[in-house]
């Protein structure tokens, strides 16, 4: 999962979109230095956050991760569940407490429905 031995910087951010003003509203941000992959902290700060708060009817979630060098790597709940993905020790190691415990409690599969 690793996609260089050399650790980036990065910020993520989880964002829910509000169909009624067309924007994506912030729900949760953090900053990480981790030699992870950016796509799979998005998806393990994703699944973390919907397996503590899971989407209600009609909620559209994603997290956008942002590196120090400019790549912007989003995820979707809808690509989640498709790929059965799975958080290595890597990934988890990068991720606050609150969401590495979700990740557990979760078993990484996050109820979008």
């Amino acid at each position: 999962m690793t996609c260089e031995d050399t650790p980036v910087r990065l910020t993520w951010e989880i964002e829910l979109y509000e169909p009624f003003s067309k924007v994506w509203l912030s729900k949760g941000y953090g900053r990480a230095t981790t030699s992870a992959a950016p796509a799979d902290i998005a998806r393990a700060v994703l699944a973390g956050y919907l397996a503590g708060n899971p989407a209600r009817g009609g909620e559209t979630f994603r997290a956008t991760v942002r590196t120090d060098t400019g790549t912007v790597v989003t995820a979707t709940a809808d690509e989640l569940a498709a790929a059965g993905w799975k958080a290595g020790p890597d990934v988890r190691q990068a991720l606050p407490l609150y969401l590495r415990d979700a990740l557990t409690a979760g078993a990484d599969t996050p109820r979008t429905e």
